[in-house]
């Protein structure tokens, strides 16, 4: 009897498969792949409406690869999620409406399901510089589960981090950046 694996080893084997992939290309078969591949990107602001980093997602076979280059965050752990709403006002960012949730799931990767918005959380080291990686394997920028839909989306990175059980938020704390994620082409 074959058994299945639990939500979150799923999500770390997508993750990993769609590593191997990108990097398993020569440099210039992949920056042409990226090249052709549907695109969005955003800029971060803080609770004072400061730029403090970039977004750039990547539409793939496997989901979004969303890549991060943020600075002048609190060092440590901190959720991070795609919110429904592409509306990023400080210094609350509640515009930016709950997680990104098209099928319905309860929230966190310790569940039976996430929400398709649900990514790992981010680990801020003492400079509070970050780039990051992260792919979100029940999202696509075009087709179903769309993030550029008609009111958007939204990166937010959270002041705590994410219990990845506790719905419908993870008990990850108050919005402390927000990205709009906009059509690059």
């Amino acid at each position: 009897m074959q058994r299945e694996l639990p939500m979150p080893y799923r999500h770390a084997l997508t993750i990993l498969a769609a590593a191997a992939c990108l990097g398993a290309f020569p440099a210039a078969a992949q920056q042409n792949a990226q090249q052709n591949a549907p695109g969005a990107s955003g800029s971060f602001v803080d609770a004072q409406g400061r730029e403090i980093g970039t977004a750039e997602l990547t539409g793939t076979p496997n989901g979004v690869l969303i890549r991060i280059d943020v600075e002048g965050l609190p060092p440590g752990q901190h959720g991070f999620h795609i919110h429904e709403t592409g509306t990023c006002e400080p210094p609350e960012f509640t515009s930016a409406g709950g997680h990104y949730n098209p099928e319905g799931e309860s929230h966190g990767f310790l569940t039976e399901g996430a929400h398709a918005g649900d990514l790992l959380n981010l680990t801020v080291p003492g400079d509070g510089a970050l780039v990051h990686e992260a792919l979100a394997s029940d999202a696509s920028l075009d087709g179903e589960n769309m993030l550029l839909d008609d009111d958007g989306s939204a990166l937010v990175i959270h002041a705590g981090p994410d219990d990845y059980r506790t719905d419908p938020s993870g008990q990850s704390g108050a919005r402390i950046a927000c990205a709009v994620v906009e059509s690059r082409g």
